[in-house]
């Protein structure tokens, strides 16, 4: 019950919650309950701090409501170097901060043609596309990004509506 009470509160509120707890090891409760942070719960902490909601982070950003409701809501688990870039300078933190959280699923069962075949059919927005491991249908989108130039870059991505079979750019 008290790990709930300790997410959302500060360090030293929840140093005085293990103490009437009776917790001999703080320390270490500190330790496991911190590093199990998400990046969802970060982004989230750190938007929260700074008084933002989702859609002010979203305009600060220049980036889609959509994509930060992903990001917080676990769905975005890899981001690109240029997002993490804005989501760090506006959240007032590192994107090495924010690349520690990051989940990088390698694909090894699935072969590089198989995920590029995959990229290019997301690209020409074919629908009904299944999962190479495990058959469930995969949720696509085409992310929309700029470079620093205002040049439109398209990146295609997909993820797996039952196993951790992804595909990010």
């Amino acid at each position: 019950m008290f790990l709930k009470q300790l997410q959302h509160i500060t360090t030293e509120q929840n140093k005085n919650i293990l103490h009437k707890n009776n917790l001999l090891n703080k320390e270490v409760v500190f330790f496991i309950l911190f590093s199990m942070k998400t990046l969802a719960q970060f982004i989230q902490h750190k938007r929260d701090d700074l008084g933002l909601s989702t859609k002010g982070l979203a305009m600060l950003t220049n980036l889609p409501l959509e994509q930060i409701e992903d990001i917080e809501s676990g769905k975005e688990l890899f981001l690109s170097v240029t997002l993490r870039q804005n989501l760090a300078k506006v959240l007032k933190c590192s994107p090495d901060e924010i690349k520690k959280l990051e989940k990088d699923f390698n694909n090894h069962i699935v072969s590089d043609q198989v995920i590029e075949s995959l990229k290019e059919l997301i690209l020409n927005e074919a629908g009904g596309l299944k999962c190479p491991v495990c058959g469930a249908p995969l949720v696509t989108r085409i992310q929309k990004l700029y470079d620093l130039e205002d040049n439109l870059m398209l990146h295609p991505k997909a993820h797996c509506t039952k196993c951790s079979f992804q595909i990010h750019s």
